[in-house]
């Protein structure tokens, strides 16, 4: 009897020791419940590491984008620069070229006078019997071909296109005349010469053109 009283002691003495460990080991299988244990973790990250990678590639392909779109306006900038660059320089040789055609219309009058005057000098006049008139001639000449060969030497070339296709770029048709033996559009007669500066008309051939029957 002794000894069951004792042992029923020592039983009711461990109870408090007993509830005082209880609640921690129920956190304890709590904590352990929630986080699914060391299993659990590891598929847990496997979503989340499949996530960051998903967001770095959908970042690849931006800034992909990002440069091939960079890539393009810098392509399309050298290029807008290339033509602006070739557009000033085209202005410039145009400018020393065809600067001096202002001066160059005011010349061909002078040239138009020389010509007329040679013309209207009849030949048979120019003989050594009267050498006042052959020198002025001679001298009148004489200056019209320094005048040519320096329009020449500037680019400046004559138009007298006697027996030419009309050209309505170079010539200015100023009536038309019938011609028998020659083509229906062809330059007749030449009333003033034209001229051209480096290839550009700057003054067209006043003509007369053969009329068709």
């Amino acid at each position: 009897m002794a000894a069951l009283c004792a042992r029923a002691v020592r039983h009711v003495l461990a109870l408090p020791a007993l509830s005082r460990r209880a609640p921690r080991l129920l956190c304890t299988a709590a904590q352990q419940k929630s986080s699914g244990g060391p299993e659990e973790d590891a598929g847990a990250q496997k979503p989340e590491q499949g996530t960051a990678e998903k967001v770095l590639a959908e970042e690849k392909v931006q800034l992909e984008d990002q440069l091939k779109e960079l890539t393009d306006k810098y392509k399309r900038a050298l290029a807008d620069t290339e033509n602006l660059r070739q557009r000033g320089q085209k202005m410039v040789e145009d400018a020393k070229l065809y600067g001096i055609q202002g001066f160059c219309k005011d010349l061909l009058e002078v040239a138009d006078i020389l010509e007329k005057a040679t013309q209207s000098v009849p030949k048979e006049e120019v003989t050594s019997a009267n050498p006042h008139l052959k020198n002025l001639y001679d001298g009148l000449v004489m200056t019209q071909v320094q005048v040519q060969k320096v329009f020449t030497k500037h680019g400046l070339v004559k138009l007298d296109p006697v027996g030419l296709k009309f050209d309505p770029y170079e010539h200015e048709a100023l009536f038309q005349i019938p011609l028998e033996g020659q083509e229906p559009g062809t330059v007749a007669t030449v009333t003033k010469v034209g001229y051209k500066l480096h290839g550009r008309t700057l003054r067209p051939a006043l003509v007369g053109v053969v009329k068709a029957p």
